[in-house]
C-alpha cells in the first residue's frame, strides 16, 4: 500500500507540474500577444527531460494527453455543422488530397535518399502527410475564426488527411510485422474508415438532428454533459478499435451533439472540459521532444531538412487545393495545414515500437513535429486579418464564432 500511495503522489505530482507549467506558459504568451498554445508546449519542453525533468512522459501522462486531445476535438466538433462542412466540401478535399500526394512523395524519397528500408521511408511518408488539427483548431478557436469558410476548409481537409495518414501507418506497420504488404488489409483499412466516417458525420448529426432531445432522456442525467461526454469517449474508442485515430470519433460526436444545440447550450457544460484537458496535450508534445537527441550536427542538419520538407510540400499541397478561394485565404489555409503535432509524435513513436525507426531518426520526427507546431500559430495569426477581410467580401455567410476561448 505504502508503494501504491508513492505511486499516486508521483502521477498528481507530474499532472499538478504539467498544469501549472503549461498555465504560466499560456499567462506569459497571452501577455505579450503570442498564441497560447506556444507558450503551453514550450512549458512542456522545459518541465520535460530536456531541461529540468521534472516530469516524464509516462503512462498517466500520455492518458491525459490523449484525453486533451480528444476532448478539443470533441469541442471543435460542437462548433461545426456537417452542412458547413459540406459547403466547402470541394476545397477540403482537394486541400486534404493534395496535401498528402506531396508530402508523402517527399518524405517516402527522402527515406530512399536516406538508404532506409522501404518500411521506414513510409513510416517517414507518414509523418509528414498528417496534419495535427488539434494545433490549428486550438488557433483558429483563440482567433474566432473557427465559423469561417477558411477554417471549416481546414478541419474537413484535417480530417482527410488524418484519415489517409492512419491507412498509411497501417500500410507501414504491416510492412515492418510481416516484411510485405497485405493488398487486403490495406482495403479493409479503408472500408472501414470511409464507412465510419460516413456512417457518424451523415447517419448520425442526421439522427441527432431529428431527435435532439434524445440526450436528454437517461434519467440519470440532469443536463446532456453526462451523455454527450458518454457518446465523445465512445466514439473515440471505437475509432481507435478500428485502426482510425481517437480524434476522428472524438470530432464527429461533436457534430452530431452539435445537432442538439438548439435544446440546451451544450457549449457551456463542456467548457470546463475544454479548458481542464488540452493543456495536458499541449505540454506533453513539449515533453516528448529530447534536445539531447539532436545535439550532434548530423541530427541537426537532417531536422532542419526534414522540417523544411514537411513545411514546403505541405504548404504547396494546401496552397493549390485552396486556390479556387482566393489568394489570401488559401495562404491561411495552407499554413493551417502545415503543423503535424501529435500525430507525427504518434507515428515516430510506433515506428520506433516496430523497430523501423532509431533513435536519431525518432527525435527527428518529433523535432519536426514540434517545430512546425511552434511556427504555425504566430504566422496564422498574422495571416488572420487577410482571411477574414477575404471572408467579409465573399460574404460566404458562415457561422459566427463562438465566444469561450481558452
Amino acid at each position: 500500500m505504502i508503494f501504491a500511495a508513492a505511486e499516486v503522489a508521483g502521477v498528481l505530482t507530474d499532472l499538478f507540474v504539467i498544469l501549472l507549467a503549461t498555465k504560466i506558459g499560456d499567462e506569459v504568451f497571452r501577455r505579450l500577444g503570442q498564441p497560447a498554445i506556444v507558450g503551453e508546449i514550450l512549458a512542456g519542453v522545459i518541465v520535460g527531460p530536456s531541461v529540468l525533468g521534472l516530469v516524464h512522459a509516462g503512462e498517466a501522462v500520455e492518458v491525459f494527453a490523449e484525453l486533451g486531445v480528444v476532448f478539443l476535438l470533441f469541442w471543435v466538433g460542437l462548433e461545426t455543422r456537417i452542412t458547413e462542412l459540406a459547403a466547402v466540401g470541394r476545397p477540403a478535399a482537394l486541400v486534404g488530397l493534395l496535401g498528402v500526394v506531396l508530402p508523402f512523395g517527399g518524405g517516402y524519397g527522402l527515406g530512399v535518399a536516406l538508404d532506409e528500408s522501404t518500411a521506414t521511408s513510409i513510416f517517414i511518408a507518414a509523418a509528414l502527410v498528417a496534419t495535427s488539427v488539434g494545433i490549428t483548431s486550438a488557433v483558429l478557436v483563440d482567433l474566432g475564426l473557427l465559423g469561417t469558410r477558411a477554417g471549416r476548409t481546414i478541419l474537413g481537409a484535417a480530417v482527410v488527411d488524418d484519415i489517409l495518414a492512419m491507412i498509411l501507418l497501417a500500410v507501414a506497420a504491416g510492412l515492418a510485422a510481416e516484411g510485405g504488404l497485405d493488398a487486403s488489409s490495406v482495403l479493409v483499412v479503408l472500408a472501414l474508415a470511409l464507412t465510419f466516417v460516413a456512417f457518424f458525420a451523415l447517419g448520425g448529426t442526421a439522427f441527432m438532428r431529428r431527435r435532439p432531445q434524445i440526450l436528454h432522456v437517461p434519467r440519470f442525467s440532469e443536463s446532456p454533459l453526462l451523455p454527450a461526454v458518454i457518446l465523445c469517449l465512445g466514439l473515440a474508442a471505437l475509432a481507435a478499435q478500428i485502426g482510425l485515430a481517437a480524434i476522428i470519433g472524438a470530432f464527429l460526436a461533436g457534430m452530431m451533439v452539435a445537432e442538439t444545440k438548439e435544446q440546451h447550450p451544450i457549449e457551456e457544460e463542456v467548457a470546463p472540459l475544454y479548458a481542464f484537458f488540452p493543456p495536458f496535450f499541449f505540454g506533453f508534445i513539449g515533453i516528448e521532444l529530447d534536445l539531447g537527441a539532436l545535439a550532434d550536427p548530423g541530427a541537426l542538419a537532417l531536422l532542419g531538412g526534414v522540417t523544411a520538407l514537411a513545411i514546403v510540400t505541405k504548404l504547396a499541397g494546401a496552397w493549390l487545393g485552396a486556390l479556387s478561394l482566393g489568394r489570401g485565404p488559401a495562404a491561411f489555409i495552407a499554413v493551417g495545414m502545415v503543423p503535424r503535432g501529435e500525430v507525427g509524435i504518434i507515428v515516430a513513436g510506433i515506428g520506433r515500437v516496430a523497430n523501423v525507426i532509431d533513435d536519431e531518426l525518432f527525435a527527428v520526427i518529433v523535432g519536426m513535429s514540434v517545430a512546425t507546431t511552434l511556427l504555425v500559430p504566430p504566422v496564422l495569426r498574422l495571416l488572420a486579418p487577410r482571411a477574414a477581410a477575404s471572408e467579409e467580401s465573399a460574404a460566404s455567410g458562415g457561422a459566427p464564432p463562438h465566444p469561450h476561448r481558452r
